[in-house]
């Protein structure tokens, strides 16, 4: 488990290209997340879109890892329920779920920081209480 501190937070890269695979799959969970959305609209509970996201993954064929404890190492202690990642998408992609009326940059830090725990590069950060959903999801690179 890497230890953290205020430098990791720096140079954050907002857009940055990947494999093709894992290219691949951020647009397919994207494209979940626009069908979800037409299918719902805003207005409901995070926990409401994520059950619907994780059918329509399933439908799909998509693997993923639901509420994943996210353990960190504090004084030398692993304290094992610190967090929970909404989705690990094939092992490999974040996706951090909200339905609020505004995405705040807590939001984002908490995807970067979720990113540096799990050692992966990729998030996207949906809010699902956007009325148009291209405008409630965030891609987050390290």
């Amino acid at each position: 488990m890497k230890t953290l501190n205020h430098e990791d937070t720096k140079g954050t890269k907002r857009f940055e290209t990947f494999d093709a695979e894992l290219e691949s799959l951020a647009r397919e969970v994207v494209d979940a997340a626009f069908a979800v959305h037409k299918a719902l609209g805003p207005g409901l509970l995070e926990s409401a879109y994520r059950a619907c996201l994780e059918v329509e993954l399933r439908h799909r064929g998509i693997p993923f890892a639901s509420e994943l404890r996210l353990p960190i190492v504090y004084r030398g202690q692993s304290i094992d329920n610190a967090f929970r990642l909404d989705l690990l998408v094939a092992e490999s992609l974040i996706v951090e779920l909200k339905s609020v009326e505004t995405l705040l940059p807590i939001h984002e830090a908490q995807l970067i920081t979720y990113l540096k725990l799990a050692n992966q590069r990729l998030g996207l950060l949906v809010n699902f209480n956007s009325r148009l959903i291209r405008d409630g999801i965030k891609r987050l690179a390290l």
